[in-house]
């Protein structure tokens, strides 16, 4: 009498490589805070002296990418990082509202009659420079958090490649104002970081933020057909689901 085959679900990353991973995990806090930090300083510096509405925005995003990270860090400090997964994705969510509430207000009053942004060339650089560090750091922060299974360290990294589009919107703002002088070009960009923060800050309460594949793989039973489907299935938000090919994306 032959019996059934038994369908092995696929492990997550062994004890050792948990290690690496987490290790590398709080490599990148670090180089994370410490960015932004100077970043921080360098925006607000350089918008308050511009009465640039978009500038000191992004210099709060910063330090809102310092408190996400710093949850990030508190998170892997403790002995069960998943038992403090959800309040430190709570901690990042209300980061992202705080910073769309002000930059809301300031921007409503910069439109209605405040204080026109000048032209600011230490503004002009920051961003152009964010834009070419933000990307690879976010990559190497998703990449890590998606393979540890964890939720956190992937909103982390939302948070950081959200510094990249702001990055981007930021520049076109203050080029804008200083090739033509559309000051309300300045105040509409800060506008446009509000509502990204928003969405991202929705995404973090909840924890929406794309599981890991890892993860996904749990979630096969015995019963389920051995196709690329069951890892789509097992996330909501179909981002660490499989292509054509079966692999993970």
């Amino acid at each position: 009498m032959s019996l059934p085959l038994i369908q092995l679900t696929p492990s997550g990353p062994s004890p050792l490589r948990r290690a690496v991973l987490t290790k590398r995990v709080q490599l990148l806090v670090v180089a994370t805070i410490t960015y932004n930090v100077i970043e921080a300083v360098v925006a607000i510096t350089a918008g308050t002296i511009a009465s640039s509405t978009a500038l000191i925005g992004f210099g709060l995003d910063s330090i809102i990418e310092v408190s996400s990270a710093a949850a990030v860090a508190w998170q892997f400090a403790g002995r069960d990082p998943e038992a403090r997964e959800k309040k430190a994705l709570h901690i990042i969510a209300i980061s992202f509202f705080a910073l769309a509430a002000y930059v809301s207000v300031e921007s409503v009053r910069a439109l209605i009659g405040g204080a026109e942004a000048e032209h600011s060339s230490v503004g002009l650089v920051l961003a152009a420079v964010s834009l070419a560090v933000m990307p690879g750091l976010s990559y190497a922060q998703r990449h890590t958090g998606r393979e540890l299974g964890s939720r956190t360290a992937v909103a982390d990294s939302k948070q950081t490649l959200l510094c990249t589009y702001l990055s981007a919107v930021l520049l076109v703002g203050l080029a804008v104002n200083s090739l033509f002088g559309w000051s309300w070009a300045d105040p509409i960009a800060a506008l446009v970081i509000a509502a990204v923060a928003v969405k991202e800050g929705r995404e973090a309460w909840k924890g929406d933020s794309c599981c890991a594949p890892n993860a996904a793989l749990h979630t096969v039973s015995a019963n389920a057909p051995p196709s690329g489907s069951t890892a789509t299935a097992a996330c909501a938000d179909g981002c660490c689901g499989t292509g054509e090919t079966g692999e993970p994306r």
